[in-house]
C-alpha cells in the first residue's frame, strides 16, 4: 500500500461501492498455488527526489550513443535529428492527441497524417499509404497477410538477407495461419530466389540486411511471372539516390521509419511504413486518412477505410490492426519536410561516402575483408579474423558502438555490420578503423 496514492478512506469508499469488505476479496478467485505468497521486495516508501535518483542510476547503467560513437546498423540508425523536428513534433497538440474519430475536432492531426501518407507514396512510388504501423517487422507481417489474401496462397519465399528479427516475427505470427516460409539464399550478399511457383509473395530488402543492393526489377518480374506479389522492405533514406521500389515493380512496400527523425529509444517506439497499389486498398491494415470537402466546399480530412471493421469481420478480416503510430508519423513528416528532395539526396550521398571510406580502410586491416562484392548503401558486412562478438565488446570498451554481429547467419560468426550515417566524420571513421586494427592485433 506504500506505493499507491489512495488514503484508507479512499480504499474503504471504493470497496463499499464494489460491495466487498477487503482488497483480498478482489483476488479470491485466484487459486492459492498461483499467488506469490509474500510482499514484493520493494523496500520502504521514498520521496520523489529519491525515486528520481534511483531511476537515474539504473538508466546510467546503459551505455548510449551520447557516450559511444555509433557505427551500428541492422535496422536502427544514429541520424541527426534537427531541433526544428523536435520542436514541431513535440507540440502538445500532437503529444496529447488520441484517435481522431471525430474529424471536426481533429483536423490538425488528420492533416498532418495525410501529409505523411502523401510523402510515403512519393518515397515508395506507390499509390496509397497507411498512416503508420508499429514498426518495420509489423509492417512486413501485414504485407504477407495481404499477399496471402490477394492470391489465396500460403507459401511465401523470403530472402535470407531480411532482418533476422523480422523473420522471427513472421515465423511466430505465421504458425497459426499455416504459412509456409521458404528461405531464398543470399550467400553472395544478394538473393537467389530460385523456384517461386505457387508462392503468394516473395520478400526482398532494398537495401537488404547486409546493406547490399538487390535487383528489385528482376525480383518483380520473377514474382509476377509466378502469379505472386513482390513485397519490398525498403530503407527510406536510400530513395534519395535509388529508384523507388514502386517504379521497379513492387506490389507492397514496407519499411522502418525510425531513421526519419525518430530517436533510437532503446528499440522503440518506432514507425512501420506500409504502402501498396490502389487495387489492394481494402486489404490494408490500420487506417487511412482521406481528403474531402465539407458542405461549403472547404477542404477537410477524415478517416476512411479504417479497420475497426476488422472487429466485426473477424475470420474474414485480413488484419486485426486498427491503430497507428501517429506521433512517430508526424515526426517523420516534419523531418522529411525539413530535408526536402535535395536534402534527402545529399544525406544519402554522405552516408554512401562515409560507409565506403570505412569499407576501404577496414579491408586493408590484416585478416579483414568486405564479405560481399555487391554494391552497398549505408552499411556493409566486414569479415574479421576472429569472433565478431568479442571484437564488438573490445570496440565498445574503446568508445565505439559497431555491429551487430551476424552470428544469426550460418558461417558468419566472424562477421559484423558496420554502418555510417551523416553524423560521423572522416576523422571518426579513421579512428574507429584504427581502434579495430588494434583490437585485431
Amino acid at each position: 500500500m506504500d506505493y499507491t496514492p489512495h488514503t484508507e478512506q479512499d480504499i474503504a469508499e471504493m470497496l463499499d461501492a464494489i460491495g466487498v469488505e477487503t482488497i483480498e476479496d478482489l483476488f479470491s478467485p485466484i487459486p492459492q498455488n498461483l499467488r506469490l505468497g509474500r510482499r514484493l521486495a520493494l523496500g520502504g516508501p521514498k520521496s520523489e527526489s529519491e525515486v528520481y535518483d534511483q531511476l537515474y542510476s539504473l538508466a546510467a547503467m546503459n551505455t548510449a550513443t551520447d557516450r559511444l560513437t555509433c557505427f551500428a546498423g541492422g535496422g536502427a540508425y544514429d541520424h541527426y535529428i534537427p531541433a526544428a523536428v523536435r520542436a514541431c513534433a513535440g507540440r502538445s497538440e500532437f503529444m496529447t492527441s488520441y484517435t481522431p474519430y471525430q474529424p471536426e475536432l481533429s483536423q490538425g492531426v488528420l492533416g498532418a497524417v495525410f501529409d505523411f501518407q502523401s510523402m510515403i507514396c512519393e518515397l515508395t512510388g506507390m499509390e496509397i499509404s497507411g498512416s503508420g504501423l508499429y514498426d518495420g517487422a509489423a509492417a512486413l507481417n501485414e504485407a504477407v497477410h495481404l499477399a496471402s489474401a490477394a492470391t489465396g496462397r500460403k507459401k511465401v519465399v523470403v530472402s535470407q538477407a531480411i532482418n533476422p528479427n523480422y523473420r522471427r516475427v513472421l515465423d511466430s505470427l505465421g504458425k497459426s495461419l499455416n504459412y509456409e516460409f521458404v528461405t531464398a539464399p543470399a550467400g553472395r550478399g544478394v538473393t537467389d530466389f530460385g523456384d517461386v511457383s505457387d508462392a503468394a509473395a516473395i520478400v526482398v530488402g532494398q537495401p537488404n540486411f547486409f546493406g547490399c543492393l538487390e535487383d528489385v526489377r528482376a525480383a518483380a518480374e520473377l514474382a509476377h511471372g509466378a502469379g505472386a506479389l513482390l513485397i519490398v522492405h525498403f530503407d527510406p533514406m536510400s530513395v534519395g539516390l535509388l529508384e523507388s521500389p514502386g517504379t521497379l515493380g513492387a506490389d507492397v512496400v514496407v519499411g522502418e521509419g525510425q531513421c526519419l527523425g525518430n530517436d533510437l529509444n532503446f528499440g522503440g517506439p518506432y514507425l512501420g511504413i506500409f504502402a501498396t497499389r490502389l487495387e489492394h486498398a481494402r486489404r490494408m491494415p490500420g487506417r487511412i486518412v482521406g481528403a474531402t470537402v465539407d458542405v461549403h466546399g472547404n477542404p477537410g480530412y477524415v478517416l476512411t477505410l479504417q479497420t475497426r471493421e476488422q472487429h466485426i469481420r473477424r475470420e474474414k478480416a485480413t488484419s486485426n490492426v486498427c491503430t497507428d503510430q501517429t506521433l512517430m508519423a508526424v515526426t517523420a513528416s516534419v523531418y522529411l519536410s525539413w530535408l526536402g528532395p535535395s536534402g534527402l539526396r545529399e544525406l544519402g550521398e554522405r552516408c554512401v561516402g562515409l560507409t565506403h571510406l570505412a569499407a576501404d580502410l577496414a579491408g586493408q586491416l590484416p585478416g579483414c575483408r568486405v564479405r560481399f562484392d555487391a554494391p552497398f548503401f549505408r552499411e556493409f558486412v566486414l569479415e574479421l579474423p576472429g569472433n565478431a562478438r568479442e571484437a564488438l565488446s573490445a570496440l565498445a570498451a574503446d568508445g565505439y558502438l559497431a555491429g551487430p554481429s551476424l552470428e544469426a547467419f550460418p558461417g558468419m560468426d566472424n562477421c559484423l555490420l558496420v554502418a555510417a550515417t551523416e553524423r560521423r566524420t572522416v576523422a571518426q571513421v579513421e579512428q574507429m578503423i584504427k581502434s579495430l586494427g588494434q583490437v585485431i592485433a
